[in-house]
């Protein structure tokens, strides 16, 4: 068993870059994340390579936060970090990130299974092309058709997923539609998770409404500091109601 609960109640995770955030950066934003305690810490990033085991160590150095691996491709496999986000990006058909780096990874995970999270990552169109459907070939569910993110989220369930990640992709224009995120909430039972294009308290707040257990910050937080300790308030306003 994981020695935490993820993403159990209401929880807000910070994604670090490798390539974005290192040295005084990577200081100041931990510093922040450990002020407002924020839940976890997701390290990954869409071109990185051979950084991943030097970020994982230097967050472990500067905080007590659990580090848990987003991994954007085989080459940024450890087994440094406190759990795995294994993805299937089932949003796409692309059969290796269906299943085909799966196969290539499970021989290396398969004495850490109690370290491995199952997750259903579904892409949602918000406004332009991002990093995550050009590198991954795929395209997104547009954001007008929340009955194709209700089914492909519920095949993820029925497949045995432990999670549903509905992502909007780094530097998005917009975040996940609200609606959409409701909407898969009502039909799946398992833990939700929403990312992508979040860069305000009012995302925040409305995410948390429709059902989101888990709020993924990035570039907003690059961008403005100060939207990691607002979310972790709203966090905790919502987990007191």
């Amino acid at each position: 068993m994981k020695a935490f609960d993820f993403p159990g109640r209401k929880s807000i995770a910070l994604l670090l870059d490798p390539d974005k955030t290192k040295g005084d950066s990577l200081k100041h934003i931990l510093k922040i994340a450990e002020e407002c305690r924020t839940d976890f810490i997701l390290a990954g990033g869409s071109l990185t390579f051979n950084k991943m085991d030097f970020l994982i160590e230097s967050i472990k150095q500067l905080s007590s936060i659990p580090v848990i691996l987003f991994p954007g491709n085989l080459l940024q496999l450890t087994l440094k970090a406190d759990a795995i986000l294994l993805l299937s990006l089932i949003s796409g058909r692309n059969p290796e990130l269906l299943i085909g780096n799966h196969v290539i990874a499970a021989p290396h995970l398969k004495d850490i299974k109690e370290k491995l999270i199952s997750v259903g990552y579904i892409l949602i169109s918000c406004g332009n092309k991002t990093s995550v459907e050009y590198i991954s070939q795929t395209e997104a569910i547009p954001s007008d058709k929340p009955e194709i993110a209700i089914a492909t989220a519920l095949a993820g369930e029925m497949l045995g997923l432990q999670m549903i990640y509905l992502e909007a992709g780094s530097g998005a224009v917009n975040p996940v539609p609200v609606n959409v995120v409701k909407a898969v909430r009502e039909n799946i039972s398992i833990p939700l998770a929403v990312g992508g294009g979040i860069k305000n308290t009012m995302d925040v707040k409305e995410f948390f409404k429709a059902g989101a257990n888990l709020i993924v910050l990035g570039n907003g937080v690059e961008n403005n500091p100060a939207l990691l300790t607002a979310a972790c308030k709203i966090r905790d306003e919502f987990r007191i109601n």
